[in-house]
């Protein structure tokens, strides 16, 4: 009986103690705006595109995007060879080819090949980026996912993209979610931490938003939307919340936190439709490539074929 009643308090003060973290990371998530409706975001980016879409769409903002992106690719039939013959068609053989449209931003791999790309990438400027975290899941130990990280900056990436865990997030232990988040961000050292969110996963603008505010005090530099990995994509709504939460976070901190968008992206329209949104919520400053990203692997043949190459 007595070891009863030592258990039930046990798990009284485990509720108590869960409840007052909650309530804690309310207070957070309070000092943010609230959204409108799902319904009502979707009008707003509709509205927002038809207005701005088609000025947006020029051979300039197309040389612009091609500068921002992370070209990707995190399949289970990557081989050293190649992601190295990658690394010389798409990325060293384009440097110096256009002066006038910028290399992309970044080429993304698993970390079993960062020191592959360390090896293969003699184009200027194109950081190194591996998803790190198990990736894409993140159902795995703290340990491992620090670890992970650290090996793979070790091994010279110098951009980490991580899933948070959506398992916390649902049952709302949102200590466990930061904590973890702030020790892989301790692990990058100096290389940027990009924050996986899967906004597919998550549904709605509100939990979009909860997430978004939690990967920010986390330490992310970038929130992304998705792995494209089993969930669906990145969406103009999601993007948009997100843009709305750094935007304001902006305003609180006074820290700029870049966005990236993945998942689906393929053509031309699709990337500028994403552009637009970014530039009309959080303004130009957000659009170079230290602000903005855009993970694909298909979209940087379909830019250059759109310009002439």
């Amino acid at each position: 009986m007595e070891n009863y009643e030592f258990e039930a308090e046990n798990y009284d003060f485990e509720m108590e103690h869960s409840h007052l973290q909650v309530n804690r990371y309310q207070e957070t998530f309070d000092k943010f705006s609230s959204l409108p409706s799902d319904k009502d975001i979707s009008s707003a980016v509709n509205s927002l595109l038809e207005a701005h879409f088609k000025e947006n769409f020029t051979p300039e903002t197309l040389k612009h995007i091609h500068g921002c992106i992370d070209l990707t690719t995190l399949t289970s039939l990557d081989t050293r060879e190649s992601v190295w013959e990658m690394v010389e068609k798409v990325v060293n053989d384009y440097e110096g080819k256009r002066p006038d449209v910028p290399n992309i931003a970044a080429i993304c791999v698993y970390p079993l090949f960062v020191d592959v790309l360390k090896q293969a990438l003699t184009a200027q400027d194109v950081k190194i980026a591996s998803v790190a975290g198990g990736f894409p899941s993140s159902q795995t130990f703290t340990e491992v996912k620090v670890a992970e990280t650290a090996m793979a900056v070790m091994t010279g990436a110098e951009e980490i993209d991580v899933v948070m865990n959506l398992g916390y997030f649902f049952e709302e232990d949102y200590e466990t979610l930061t904590d973890e988040l702030s020790e892989i961000k301790d692990s990058c050292r100096e290389a940027k931490l990009k924050v996986i969110i899967e906004t597919g996963a998550l549904a709605t603008v509100e939990n979009i938003r909860k997430a978004t505010i939690l990967a920010l005090y986390s330490g992310a530099d970038f929130v992304k939307t998705s792995t494209g990995k089993g969930y669906p994509g990145a969406t103009p709504e999601a993007v948009y919340t997100i843009c709305k939460v750094i935007k304001e976070y902006a305003d609180i901190c006074g820290k700029k936190v870049g966005i990236k968008v993945s998942g689906g992206i393929r053509t031309a329209e699709d990337a500028v439709r994403y552009y637009t949104i970014v530039k009309d919520v959080l303004g130009k400053e957000w659009t170079g490539k230290d602000l903005f990203r855009i993970g694909a692997s298909s979209l940087v043949a379909d830019i250059e074929k759109r310009l002439g190459e």
